[in-house]
């Protein structure tokens, strides 16, 4: 088991990219980065397609399970730059607070909405998670997403995506499980 932890120590992180498939060549995906980097990413055979649509704030309900980029404020509060709806067979993942790449400075927390409630700047939500809980103020217009089934099909060229764990194989190319593709507009910003 020494072995197995050492070699476990070793793993590069997961990278995340954000980009517009630029060709498709098999299992081979060219990528062009949000930052204009050009990337190969290979995915696996049994790759897992989903769909990032739009829906709306009041598909959230006490009990959502969410995961919010967002904006800390001098209050404590997050001012929620997106929301994204995880379906139930996601419930926990990746849960917690943490940085995010969305703009400098951004948070992503994922969790459980324990209340919602209107406010003067917007939908108050209350979420709390393992190791805590925080305060988020969605404005008005703020993007509100959830993830459905995808296909194969729409892993093309012109496609917006996100890929949340890309990992850095022995042979040096990067390799996704997952693909998420946005649809209706979704990561055109």
């Amino acid at each position: 088991s020494v072995l197995a932890s050492v070699a476990w120590a070793q793993q590069p992180p997961p990278v995340r990219i954000r980009g517009t498939i630029e060709s498709v060549d098999g299992a081979m995906l060219m990528i062009k980065s949000r930052e204009g980097t050009d990337m190969k990413v290979r995915v696996t055979d049994n790759v897992a397609v989903f769909g990032v649509a739009k829906t709306e704030l009041s598909e959230i309900k006490p009990g959502s399970y969410i995961g919010v980029s967002a904006m800390p404020e001098p209050d404590g509060t997050q001012k929620a730059l997106a929301v994204h709806i995880f379906p139930e067979s996601q419930r926990g993942a990746a849960e917690g607070f943490r940085p995010w790449d969305l703009r400098a400075g951004s948070t992503m927390t994922n969790a459980t909405v324990a209340e919602t409630v209107g406010g003067t700047d917007g939908q108050n939500i209350l979420v709390k998670y393992k190791d805590g809980e925080k305060k988020v103020v969605v404005p008005p217009g703020t993007p509100v997403v959830t993830f459905v089934a995808g296909d194969k099909s729409e892993v093309k060229p012109g496609a917006k995506i996100i890929i949340f764990g890309a990992v850095k194989k022995d042979d040096g190319v990067l390799e996704a499980n997952r693909v998420n593709i946005g649809r209706d507009g979704i990561f055109d910003r």
